[in-house]
């Protein structure tokens, strides 16, 4: 059997798709339906590690990752063929079925497109084969008309799979019928038919007041506005592109603790920090100066795609010298990944992967970054950590996933002088002697329900309870028989 394919259009970046593809998951496998995720290329530093079809490991965008779950079905490459992952305000790696393509990332972008469509068509064929319904999720907008000739995530999937189309705009920003009308009339012709309807997204106040705005679009274009959803303020879900909320948040309750991650620019895999988002009692602050640092138990350096600049940015703000005194003062700090890099001595780059620099020198490491990636699921246990901030994750089992290419080790001439980084999770984690600096290059952290309850006392909301509850709102308020004659004959 072949599955029906249904994409979701946005007017623009930020308008709600992978949010949708995600409720549309959800719904569509609640009504008996076996359903895949399907986003042909993806931009995003936000990845996860799931399977190949070969047995293997692999990366893909998060979105894909939580759609999957959303429908049911086991995560996989295939779902995610093509993974950008920017370096640089003009530079991306280029992750084909999960691994790294060191010639396709030399490419020019639009030199790209004509090499990796015949393994993103087999890719959604394959899906097809094993499956009743794919939920496809575009990029951007797919009324980009300098990118058309080339476009392979929004226009070549629908044409190849004869695909129906929903197409979300952000009605809070203003201009939403434009956005809607000019879309469609940007559109190739042999595409619009396959739009089928218009979704209003976070509106707030009487929807009945819209009119006569949807029949006037409808007599325009014979496309009708199927849905208006309403303004939700947190769906529970993190951020798809690396957009993140600027604003303070917190879970509920009275504020027990304060946590500040360090955004740079080149931050990564942001999506790990939505428990914290979560959880009642802790106030969650996106931190880009020592001000946003003031009053915080815990400050976070996370994942970075360029850590040496983001390093160098790092010092350009004067955070480093706030998170030093935060340090030793006992405030606890942690890094993930690139910020466990930081967190060293040194970082050594002989192959050109990333850039030296010296470290912030809060724990005796030292990174020596590799051409090859480490990209795995892992599960292990902390050992001893010594009192202190994360002595609670003393023998606590953590699972979550591994995606590097440094290579970090005791710095030998510190070791010599009896500086000692306690290696509290063998070849993943060390700690400092008093138990307040923790760095570690397993993500996931937080989205370990015994780790977050051991460092907490909290319980991140089950992801089960978030996709039913997603669901139920387009259920509410899609336009009666809209979905089910979507995945219809």
């Amino acid at each position: 059997m072949t599955a029906r394919c249904l994409m979701v259009w946005g007017t623009s970046s930020g308008a709600g798709k992978s949010w949708l593809a995600t409720a549309l998951c959800r719904w569509y496998a609640r009504q008996g339906l076996r359903v895949a995720p399907f986003k042909a290329q993806n931009m995003s530093n936000n990845a996860r590690v799931v399977a190949t079809p070969e047995g293997g490991e692999g990366e893909i965008g998060a979105a894909q990752y939580f759609q999957a779950l959303a429908a049911g079905v086991e995560p996989d490459v295939r779902m995610n063929p093509l993974l950008l992952k920017p370096e640089a305000d003009t530079r991306s790696q280029v992750v084909l079925l999960g691994r790294v393509d060191a010639e396709l990332t030399a490419l020019r972008w639009r030199e790209r497109s004509p090499r990796v469509w015949p393994v993103v068509r087999q890719a959604l064929d394959e899906l097809r084969a094993e499956h009743d319904l794919i939920v496809m999720e575009g990029a951007g907008s797919p009324a980009e008309i300098n990118l058309q000739d080339t476009d392979i995530v929004n226009l070549a999937p629908v044409r190849h799979a004869q695909a129906r189309a929903l197409l979300i705009a952000d009605i809070d920003r203003g201009g939403a019928f434009a956005h809607l009308y000019g879309t469609w009339a940007l559109l190739p012709a042999d595409l619009r038919d396959a739009l089928r309807g218009f979704v209003l997204n976070k509106f707030r106040g009487d929807a009945a007041l819209l009119a006569p705005a949807p029949q006037r679009l409808q007599a325009l274009t014979g496309v009708p506005t199927v849905a208006t959803l309403p303004l939700r303020w947190g769906h529970g879900l993190p951020e798809e592109d690396g957009v993140f909320d600027d604003r303070a948040t917190r879970g509920g309750g009275p504020v027990r603790s304060t946590v500040a991650v360090v955004a740079y620019p080149r931050i990564s895999n942001l999506d790990e920090f939505q428990p914290l988002k979560n959880a009642a009692g802790v106030r969650l602050v996106w931190a880009r100066t020592p001000a946003d640092c003031a009053g915080a138990d815990w400050i976070i350096l996370p994942g970075s795609k360029a850590t040496a600049a983001d390093l160098a940015w790092l010092r350009a703000q004067g955070l480093d010298a706030a998170i030093a005194a935060h340090a030793a003062r006992g405030g606890a700090v942690l890094g993930i990944c690139g910020g466990l890099q930081m967190l060293g001595e040194a970082l050594v780059d002989p192959h050109g992967v990333d850039g030296n620099a010296p470290g912030l020198g809060l724990l005796p490491l030292v990174t020596e970054f590799e051409r090859a990636k480490t990209v795995r699921r892992t599960t292990a246990t902390f050992g001893a950590v010594p009192a202190g901030a994360w002595a609670a994750l003393a023998g606590v089992t953590v699972r979550g996933y591994e995606i590097h290419h440094g290579r970090t080790v005791p710095h030998p001439a510190l070791v010599a002088r009896g500086e000692i980084a306690h290696e509290v999770l063998p070849g993943l984690a060390w700690c400092n002697a008093a138990g307040n600096v923790l760095g570690l290059y397993l993500h996931g952290l937080f989205e370990d329900e015994a780790a977050l309850r051991a460092l907490l006392g909290a319980r991140a909301r089950p992801l089960a309870d978030v996709f039913d509850d997603l669901a139920g709102l387009v259920e509410a308020h899609f336009a009666p028989g809209v979905l089910a004659a979507l995945a219809g004959p």
